[in-house]
Parts: C-alpha cells; structure tokens; sequence
C-alpha cells in the first residue's frame, strides 16, 4: 500500500474526518444529558470448593480444572431459562402486591387492569412461581397475556439476561452477581433474590439427583451382593464335595514331594552307575598283572629260576674241568646276573600283594552290598512315585473347574466392591457435597460514576475511525495511478519523469517557456520537463544515441505536446532537433507554431531537409498509412542515417501502443523510447501486454507520468 498516496487522500477529506466526529460528539452531548443515573448492587456467593476451612478433609488434593468446570456449570446454570423466569415472578409479583414501592412505573398493559384483575394477575403468577414452570408465547393464550406483561415491565429474560453480570475471579471461591438499574433498592432486591432463588433450586436439584443415583448403586449393589454371595457359595460347595481344601497347597505339596522322590531315584541311579564302576575297577585289578596285587610276574620268576639252572650246570662244569678259570667266569657272571634280577625283582614288589588283595576283595564285598541296597531302595522310590503321580494326576481335572469358580467368584467379588465404594463416595458427596451459601447480600448504594464523558469520547472515536475506515476503504478501490511510484509498481519498470497538466487551450512551448507572469503551473511544468531532458540525455549520451522514440499506452495521453516540449527543450541547450510527429491539435490562433512544418513522407522521397533555427518539424501522415508499405526497410534506414548525420537529437511521436501495427514499425528506426501514461488513468490486465511488449524493447529508459495535478 502507498502510504503517502492514503496521506493524500486523508488530506483531502481532512474536514470530512474534522467535522463529523464533532457533529456526532455535539448531538451525544445532548442526547446523555437527560440520562438516568444508574445504581449498582452486587451479591457474593461462597461455594467452598476453594476454602479449606469449609471441607471436613482440609489436606486434600485440589483438581482446579475439575473446580474450574464445576464454577463453569454452576454459572451457566445461573443463566437457564427457569431460574430467569423464577426471578421475573418474584419482580412482577412484588410491583403487583406492593404498588406503593414498585420498582418501576406500572406498563399500560397493567395500568389498564382493575383490581380484581390484578388479583387474579398476582394468583396467575404465584402459580406459576410455585410450580416453577417457564414463561413461554403460549402463555400469552389465556385471559391475561403472561408474557407480554412480564416483557413490559422490562423483567422479561432476554432485558435481564443482557443487564446481569455474573462473573468469578480466578482462585477465588466467591461468585459475584452484579446489577445496574436506575432504582437502587430494585439492583438490592434482584441480586439478592437471584442468589437467594438460586440456592434453593440448585440445592434441591442437587439433593434429588444424589437421591437419585444413591438409590441406583443401591439397587446395583444389592444385585451385585447376591451374585457374590452365589459365586462364592459354588466355589465352596464344589471344594466340599470334592473334598478339596486347598487345591493349589494339596497339589504343589503333591508336587514338591514328587520332585524330592525324583531326585532320591537319580541319586540312587548315580550311586548304582559309581559303585559298579569301582566294582569293575577292583575286579580288574585283582585278575590283572598289578605287581603291588599279585608281586613278581612269572616271566622274570622263570628267568631267574632258568639263570639258577645254568649257574648250577656251569659250576657242575668247573668241577669236573678242574676248575678252569674260564669256568670260573661264567660261574661268577651268571651269579651276578641272578643278583641283579632279584634286586631288580625285590624293587618292583615293595608291598606284601597278599594283603593288598585281600584288602580289594573286602571293598568289593562292601560295593556289592552297597549296590544291592541302592537297586532296593529304587524299587521303593518308584512305588512312592507311582502313588504321587497318580494322586497327583486326580486333582488335575478339578483344577479347571476350581479355577473357573474362583475367577468367578473373584470378579463378582470385585464388582461389589466397586459398586460399594461408589455408593459409599455418593453417601460422601451427599454429607460433605457442595454447600452454596451467600456470604455477603446486595445493598442499595450511591449512584454510579457518569459515563456522558465516555459516550462522548466514544462517539467522537467512533464517528472519527468510522469515517477514516471509508476513506480506506475508497483508497483501496481506487485502482487509478496517481503517483511514480504507483507507475512504476504497475509497470514493474522506472519511471523517469513527471510532468504536470497545463490548463485551458494555450498550450504552445513557447509561451510556457517564456511566460515572465510567474504562473506557478507553468513554472513546474519548465522544471520537471528539465528534469525529464536531463535524464533522457544522460541514458542517450551513453551509447551516442540520436533517435528518440515517445509513444503511450492510450491515445490522448499528450504524448505529442510532450515530443513538441522535449524539442524545445533540447533546442535550448543548443542541440540541432528534429522532430517527427503529428500536427500539435491545439495552438492559440494569433501564435506561431515553433518552426515551418515539413512533411516526413516527402523527405523519404527527395531526402531534402529545409532546416530553420534550431528546430526542424516534420509531420507524420495522418492517414494512418504504414510505413514498410510506403518504403523499403533499406530506405528508411538510409533515410534515418540522413538525419543523425544532420541532427543532433531526432525526437519521433510514436503512435500509441494500441496502434501496435504501425507503432512497431516506427520503433524498428527509434534508438531509445520512453512512454507516457496519463494521470488517474487505470492500467487493466488487458492493457499489460503493451506494457510487457514496451519494456523488452532494448532501447527502453521508461515512463513520464503526464499531466499530474499540481496540488497532489
């Protein structure tokens, strides 16, 4: 949003923001001035649910989002139908039985009424207050219209809805109702009477809906009492009979002395399988080849007793040779080779084998003993296992049954005890429920503070935003461009100009350039047009740019009185000017035009050029005729090269962008171009074409805002 652009428009409606918001302060002024004062009265109800001196169990937990849900629902319920009606009864029925202190003056529908009337009018209504019924249309049906009268007197329920405020401050146990009226003594009655009827018929629904409930779990819990008691009286009947005590005791002592026999018997197994072995180890020993068992082995016995052989034949041999020496030799070797052996012998056998076998044969004695009674004892193990499994596999069959039963019994059990802490916390709630109480009552008081400042400045306020709120409001659906800025946000591209609207039918150059009388219009007019020449020299002298293009979205946005004024201009600072355009539309009569006027269509004939001062004029033709049909592209090329071998700047005025046709064909020839749009005009999507087309034209320096209003 253009934020100046608003300012502007806020300025131009600054009266319209002035005066209203004064006219509507002045007409409140006189409108509060008969106003009523205004008496308020507020009552204060204690619920206890945040005082810890009210509970019996002061340490308990507090639930504030249960608490907060609970002062929710006791509000709202301030607000029902019936209770409003119960208030409206009570209001009506005082002003009817007391009319010398009635709060308010009697409506013509009760005015008109006589006395019996309005006795039968008080019984009407006493009924209805007894029987706490709603005041509705349909009451209007009977002799005396309920509802309209009730609606009259301003106790209707949508007039006291509106005016009762009921309200709770967080962490605070009170509720406050609060009431302004014009009477202080009817803001006392009503608040007090609200509070008062309120109590009672909460209280009262509060105490039959317990009853209520408790009356439910009790039923409940007396039919989940007789399910138990049947549950558990089936579980015990079963266990009688079946004469099972215990059934999870009997069979894991069962089980735990299957077990104990289980480990007797492998133990017994083992020391069968460990006393064999030793057997077999005994056994082989006292029929093997043990020297500590049975001493020398017979092969060396042998030997030794074959070496003694020897020694006796060899020493018979020594005798009968007459003791040779060689004899004697052998006699001696064979008697050293006996001594060896039976060291060698001796050695081997250190124990006596005799006891070592007696010995074995005991312990094998000892382990056959001991092996017999093992195989006995396992053949009692295995009767006590047999007795123990087979007592053991006849409680199996009722341990579904008795596991049934006692899920059973045990889910009964558990119901009836939910069901009786349930009606044991409802006989709590009832005792130790909410006890709503009024802590403080409502009392007349003095007239509230005046709100005519607040009317006023509210008044003032309001007109004022109200009034700023339609001037936004037409900014917002004026879509017309106003500014550069706008130009350029629409465009998407610069704008490098502005230029002011000159009034009335005088519009030659020359005068505006000359005038001496100081018009203002004329003097911005010569300024931004400098402003617009210096930035079109800048971007042309860059690249020595000669051809300059001026064409528009729009016909009629004075493109061409722009073309007429920027050659002027140039002329003034000494450049030699060329300019291609139509015919100025408007010059004053008596005046001259700024040189003598050629035709372009003939010098791209006879390429002749009469130029005069500094500014030479050749007018396009005006019947709309195209240029490439006239000449070739090659001839209005070297037509072009004539003139910027002549001129210093050629200003063309190219048809408006709508004549797409032939404003194409001229900017074929233009070297840079700028494009005009006109003040307050709306660029619509259909027009973003050209404006697209325009601005991916290389040469393109932008837009000049023409003809601006000098006061914006």
């Amino acid at each position: 949003m253009d934020i100046k652009a608003f300012l502007k428009l806020v300025k131009k409606y600054k009266w319209v923001l002035i005066l209203v918001p004064i006219i509507a302060v002045i007409i409140t002024y006189f409108l509060v001035q008969n106003l009523p004062k205004q008496y308020s009265s507020e009552v204060q109800i204690s619920t206890g649910l945040l005082d810890p001196s009210k509970k019996l169990i002061s340490n308990e937990n507090t639930d504030f989002f249960q608490i907060n849900q609970q002062f929710s629902n006791i509000m709202e319920k301030f607000k029902m139908k019936k209770i409003i009606n119960i208030l409206s009864y009570n209001l009506i029925l005082h002003d009817l039985e007391q009319p010398k202190s009635a709060f308010r003056k009697y409506s013509d529908k009760i005015d008109s009424l006589s006395a019996e009337q309005k006795q039968e009018l008080i019984n009407l209504f006493r009924e209805k207050l007894a029987t706490k019924s709603v005041l509705t249309l349909a009451d209007n049906k009977g002799k005396y219209k309920l509802y309209d009268i009730v609606e009259s007197m301003g106790y209707g329920e949508t007039g006291l809805k509106k005016e009762i405020d009921i309200s709770h401050s967080d962490n605070s146990d009170f509720i406050n109702i609060e009431y302004v009226s014009d009477n202080p003594n009817l803001s006392a009655y009503l608040v007090n009477t609200l509070a008062s009827e309120f109590i009672v018929n909460y209280s009262s629904d509060v105490n039959t809906n317990q009853n209520k409930s408790i009356g439910l779990l009790d039923s409940v819990l007396k039919k989940k009492e007789v399910t138990m008691n049947a549950k558990n009286g089936s579980l015990s009947d079963f266990k009688r009979n079946k004469g099972v005590l215990n059934l999870n005791e009997q069979s894991a002592t069962v089980y735990a002395q299957i077990t104990q026999y289980e480990g007797q018997r492998a133990d017994a197994l083992r020391q069968i399988q460990s006393t064999q072995g030793a057997i077999n180890t005994i056994q082989s020993k006292l029929g093997g080849s043990d020297p500590n068992i049975n001493g020398s082995s017979r092969a060396d016995n042998r030997e030794i007793v074959s070496l003694k052989k020897e020694r006796e034949a060899a020493n018979n041999a020594f005798i009968e040779n007459g003791f040779r020496a060689s004899d004697q030799k052998r006699v001696d070797s064979l008697t050293k080779i006996i001594q060896s052996k039976s060291n060698q012998n001796f050695d081997e056998n250190v124990y006596d084998p005799r006891a070592s076998k007696q010995s074995l044969a005991a312990q094998k004695t000892q382990l056959e003993i001991a092996q017999q009674t093992a195989k006995s004892s396992i053949r009692s193990i295995d009767n006590e296992l047999a007795s123990l499994r087979a007592k053991y596999s006849s409680m199996v069959p009722y341990d579904a049954d008795i596991q049934n039963y006692e899920r059973e019994a045990d889910l009964a059990t558990k119901e009836y005890m939910t069901a009786l802490d349930q009606y044991t916390q409802s006989r709590n709630n009832q005792a130790m429920g909410l006890r709503l109480q009024i802590e403080q009552v409502g009392l007349p008081g003095n007239p509230e503070p005046s709100k005519k400042v607040l009317y006023l400045a509210g008044s003032g306020a309001g007109s004022f935003f109200i009034c700023l709120a339609y001037v936004f409001f037409v900014f917002m659906l004026d879509h017309k461009i106003k500014s550069a800025s706008q130009l350029a946000h629409a465009t998407k591209s610069v704008t490098i100009g502005v230029l002011n609207k000159i009034e009335g039918d005088e519009r030659s150059i020359r005068d505006i350039w000359n005038d001496k009388t100081g018009n203002p219009n004329y003097e911005i007019y010569r300024d931004m047009l400098r402003s617009l020449r210096f930035e079109i020299t800048e971007k042309m002298d860059a690249d020595s740019s000669k051809i300059l293009g001026i064409t528009s979205l729009f016909g009629e946005e004075g493109k061409t009185f722009i073309a007429y004024s920027l050659a002027y201009a140039f002329a003034m600072t000494g450049k030699k000017v060329l300019l291609i355009a139509d015919e100025l539309p408007v010059v004053k009569a008596e005046s001259k035009a700024l040189a003598t006027s050629q035709n372009f269509q003939t010098f791209l004939i006879k390429k002749e050029i009469h130029t005069e001062d500094l500014i030479t004029i050749m007018n396009k033709s005006t019947a709309r005729e195209s240029l490439l049909e006239m000449q070739s592209i090659k001839s209005l090329k070297a037509g072009f090269e004539v003139l910027r071998e002549e001129f210093d700047i050629i200003i063309v005025d190219v048809n408006s962008l709508h004549d797409i046709n032939i404003a194409k064909e001229w900017l074929l020839f233009t070297e840079k171009n700028i494009s005009v749009f006109e003040y307050g005009k709306v660029l619509n999507d259909n027009d973003k074409e050209f404006v697209d087309y325009i601005k991916k034209l290389p040469g393109f320096l932008g837009w000049v805002l023409n003809k601006t209003l000098t006061s914006s």
